[in-house]
């Protein structure tokens, strides 16, 4: 029997799709597009709550693939338990790294040199100047050091830095210097002018901006998040937002999305955007070269890309 393949995208849109599968259209709705027992590579709808991701998964007894269209796999993860060994979960690595670097330097930018403000008195016609930081010169402190945040580090190198320090989860060294490990992160915070987040959400990273990390970043400090809203503790960012000493600019929060009268909207000195880091016109583009390559792999029985687990192996 002819493979089901479910596509978040109309598959006649996609062009490339290697011939053999059945490829069908499935995007979250309510309906499913065939039975998910057929379905052999399952590519997950792309900015949708995890209980929509995960739905089909206890009926996809035939699964071999899931594919993310998104840099983190933790809308799909929670739902691994339910799928038999051996399924391969990749993820979109090269999908996302043009927007997030994108957005990224837009937030530090506009946080330092005060674009609300002037948006906000240019609405009520007011001449708003004024000393405002620059980013050359800064200190910036890069926690989570993949694609994306290697992305992030080539965008801000024209802009004359002091110095870029790198955190992963484990050491090791690139082309524009060394990484540190996590365990270093205390005594890097002191030092950094701007910190950004690029870290998946994991276990280890779940709640890691914590009270102890926001009092190690000096006194006027920007903290950037565009990771995801749990890796930050929401009550201890606005403790210090309150205080004014620190300031932030946001992709994400958690609870997110953000809802009417939370105190983050009126906090002093954020920036929030609501979760827009990947879904620009750079997406689609490079989210169709993914899948074409992948599902080529997979038809042609070549090794996929961005493998981040199997199920049924220690990893999992």
């Amino acid at each position: 029997m002819t493979a089901d393949v479910w596509l978040p995208i109309p598959p006649e849109e996609i062009e490339g799709l290697p011939e053999g599968p059945n490829y069908l259209f499935w995007n979250g709705d309510h309906d499913y597009p065939g039975d998910p027992a057929d379905c052999a590579f399952y590519v997950v709808p792309y900015m949708k709550p995890v209980e929509v991701c995960v739905r089909p998964l206890p009926e996809m007894t035939g699964v071999q693939v899931l594919q993310t269209l998104s840099a983190g796999v933790d809308n799909i993860q929670p739902g691994l338990g339910r799928l038999h060994p051996g399924v391969r979960l990749c993820n979109a690595r090269g999908v996302h790294e043009a927007s997030t670097g994108e957005l990224t330097l837009a937030l530090i930018l506009a946080s330092l040199r005060g674009i609300p403000d002037f948006v906000r008195a240019q609405a009520k016609g007011e001449w708003l100047g004024g000393f405002r930081p620059a980013l050359a010169d800064k200190s910036v402190l890069i926690v989570g050091y993949g694609s994306i945040g290697a992305a992030i580090e080539d965008r801000l190198a024209p802009f004359e830095l002091a110095r870029v320090a790198r955190v992963a989860r484990s050491e090791r060294t690139t082309a524009r210097g060394p990484v540190h490990p996590l365990t270093e992160l205390p005594a890097l915070l002191p030092e950094a002018d701007i910190v950004i987040l690029a870290t998946p959400l994991t276990d280890q990273t779940r709640g890691l901006v914590n009270g102890d990390f926001l009092a190690r970043m000096k006194d006027g400090a920007l903290l950037v998040n565009v990771a995801r809203g749990p890796v930050v503790d929401t009550k201890a960012l606005l403790a210090e937002l309150e205080a004014g000493r620190l300031t932030a600019a946001l992709d994400v929060t958690d609870p997110e999305p953000l809802p009417p009268g939370h105190p983050l909207w009126q906090a002093p000195g954020v920036l929030i955007s609501p979760h827009v880091g990947g879904p620009t016109s750079a997406f689609r583009p490079r989210a169709e070269r993914l899948l074409v390559d992948q599902l080529s792999r997979f038809v042609n029985r070549e090794p996929l890309r961005n493998v981040i687990l199997t199920t049924g192996t220690i990893d999992t």
